[in-house]
């Protein structure tokens, strides 16, 4: 009977496999922190660009956005090339949510808060709480912005203490049906301001 021996060397010191080798990289690019703030804007500044092609995919994480107002929306809108955040989009939405006092859970599709060719922002999040311990925490990615060619496709999951007092997990996915860059994304409440809060900008090589 053979014997195999096992080391505990780790998959980063391994060389034979190519597709190891070549994995990404994240890069930081860019934080914003809201305080009382209408929106938080990522956008090509005179001494910083945020967003062309040198990335494929651009990753936003968002902590603890904590709105002024009670009860409302974390939103995203994408710029394609014009000063208004309205490039055309089509998405989906749903949601896994239980009360605190362990009273319900369900999970969901939420016909309300997803856009069919809309120029609207798009949800990312809803009835967010504004007590002092509430906020909403999550990711969106962004691929390959800057094509000419295909629509640009993003994806969030966000986690939401909502309004109601309930845990909120929510899956939103689409992409902007245009062909124009996508230069700059805004990000802000339905309503009220973006009362504390970060966001980081990172790119994936």
């Amino acid at each position: 009977m053979s014997i195999v021996k096992l080391n505990n060397n780790g998959v980063k010191n391994a060389t034979a496999f190519g597709s190891i080798t070549g994995l990404g990289s994240m890069t930081f690019i860019k934080k914003l922190t809201a305080s009382s703030s209408a929106t938080l804007s990522f956008v090509d500044g005179a001494s910083s660009v945020v967003l062309d092609n040198t990335y494929k995919e651009y990753l936003f994480t968002f902590n603890n956005m904590h709105p002024a107002s009670d009860n409302v929306t974390f939103q995203v809108g994408f710029r394609d090339g014009s000063t208004d955040y309205d490039a055309t989009k089509t998405s989906t939405f749903f949601r896994a949510y239980h009360l605190e006092d362990d009273s319900g859970a369900v999970l969901e599709y939420v016909t309300a808060q997803d856009l069919a060719q809309s120029t609207n922002f798009q949800s990312l999040t809803e009835g967010t709480g504004g007590d002092n311990d509430q906020s909403c925490s999550g990711t969106l990615h962004l691929f390959n912005p800057s094509s000419t060619t295909f629509v640009k496709h993003f994806i969030a999951t966000v986690n939401n203490a909502h309004a109601v007092n309930l845990s909120e997990n929510l899956y939103v996915a689409g992409y902007c049906n245009v062909t124009a860059a996508i230069d700059a994304v805004q990000f802000k409440f339905s309503s009220g301001n973006i009362d504390a809060g970060d966001i980081c900008l990172y790119g994936i090589a």
